[in-house]
């Protein structure tokens, strides 16, 4: 394990470490949900579920074509559950999307976007 780092104040800081790493890979090639990264704050939490029920979409995808980034992926899996154990199920609002009313993007635009509101949750 890496010794923890200035960021480690936000629970998600090991995710956004291995989106980083998998973000410019060129081996991925899926479409995804995608949730809006400025969706409303009433529904981070199932904005935050979606992104990583895809995450499972990419590591089956990588165990498939055998990307390089299968590791990555699986840390990003790993370290998101942990994140999500210590939560209760909280309440969401009835105007909150379910992940497959979001629009298909590419893989890249999906890191963007994930990537966008692991660093807003960061802040």
């Amino acid at each position: 394990y890496l010794p923890k780092t200035a960021a480690a104040h936000c629970k998600w800081a090991e995710v956004l470490k291995d989106l980083e790493q998998i973000k410019t890979s060129q081996d991925i090639d899926v479409s995804l949900y995608t949730a809006n990264a400025d969706e409303d704050v009433k529904c981070q939490e199932l904005v935050m579920r979606c992104f990583f029920l895809e995450m499972k979409v990419i590591l089956h995808e990588c165990y498939i074509t055998n990307c390089s980034k299968t590791q990555d992926v699986f840390n990003i899996l790993k370290n998101g559950k942990a994140s999500f154990e210590n939560k209760v199920n909280s309440t969401t609002s009835k105007k909150c999307k379910e992940c497959e009313e979001y629009e298909e993007k590419n893989f890249t635009e999906f890191i963007q976007n994930f990537l966008k509101v692991i660093q807003r949750e960061c802040k």
